[in-house]
């Protein structure tokens, strides 16, 4: 594995750093929503495979404002729990794109963004704006380098946990998946597993329920199922399970932008919503 310093990836990511600081020290953006903001265009500038953060250099504040503000859109969009029915025209990132993107595109491929602009986050963000945001971010008189920066607005309910430390810019940073060249990342298992559900006195056996997304999404979409084991002697039926995709991509295809769907199999009811881990 190839390894650069830290000094180096903020060189390779210049433009991203220049456009960023704009952002939180000209336009004044919060620094957790800037940092979205940032997420959320190389996200879209890797699924689209276009540039947009480079030519937003050039822009006037105030247009990068407007830009930053239909970005902000988008990041709702991610959020809300109500699919996007209509057009919901995106006018300047479309510009910058080079192609036309509406706000139902985003929510089409909203649990592909979320998972996407999570690990961008990660993996870029948490990399390349430390000492940015260690100037515009208020620190107290104690502060501990050894300790990860206090970012507002984080851990996320959607977007759940940023961490950021100062270290020196002669620190040795492997390039690996998005911190260098190669985008290319494999979503956490939770990120595309769904949590299903079934209706008491309607028993959907489990192969019937595999078969049905089979159908929906082709014949290797699963990479695990679980059903709920049926230890109580009364019970008749499972309730629930648990079934992991091979690609956060069948989540979309699946859910359609919705936060809980519903199927019928056989006259038999389906719920599905995004599984999320209750563990401490």
């Amino acid at each position: 594995m190839a390894s650069i310093t830290l000094f180096e990836l903020h060189l390779f990511h210049s433009i991203d750093r220049a456009v960023f600081s704009r952002l939180v020290t000209t336009l004044k953006i919060q620094a957790s929503q800037a940092l979205l903001i940032m997420a959320l265009w190389l996200w879209l500038e890797d699924a689209k495979q276009c540039v947009i953060i480079s030519k937003l250099v050039e822009l006037t504040d105030n247009l990068l404002d407007a830009v930053a503000n239909e970005a902000a859109l988008c990041i709702n969009c991610l959020k809300t729990k109500t699919p996007t029915t209509h057009g919901g025209s995106l006018h300047l990132i479309s510009r910058m794109m080079g192609k036309e993107i509406t706000l139902k595109h985003i929510c089409d491929m909203k649990y592909t963004g979320i998972s996407c602009v999570k690990a961008f986050l990660k993996e870029v963000c948490a990399w390349i704006f430390t000492d940015i945001l260690f100037k515009v971010l208020p620190m107290s008189s104690n502060f501990n380098i050894n300790r990860p920066l206090f970012i507002p607005g984080f851990p996320h309910p959607i977007f759940g946990l940023l961490e950021i430390k100062i270290m020196p810019l002669s620190i040795i940073v492997p390039v690996r998946g998005l911190r260098g060249w190669d985008l290319k990342f494999e979503a956490p298992i939770d990120d595309r597993t769904l949590f299903l559900t079934f209706s008491r006195g309607f028993p959907v056996p489990q192969t019937e329920v595999q078969q049905f997304f089979i159908q929906m999404c082709g014949e290797y979409c699963i990479e695990s199922f679980q059903m709920e084991p049926i230890k109580d002697s009364l019970k008749t039926q499972s309730l629930y399970a648990r079934m992991a995709l091979r690609s956060v991509a069948y989540m979309d295809q699946i859910m359609r932008g919705k936060h809980v769907g519903k199927f019928r199999s056989k006259g038999k009811h389906i719920w599905a919503r995004k599984f999320e881990r209750r563990d401490p």
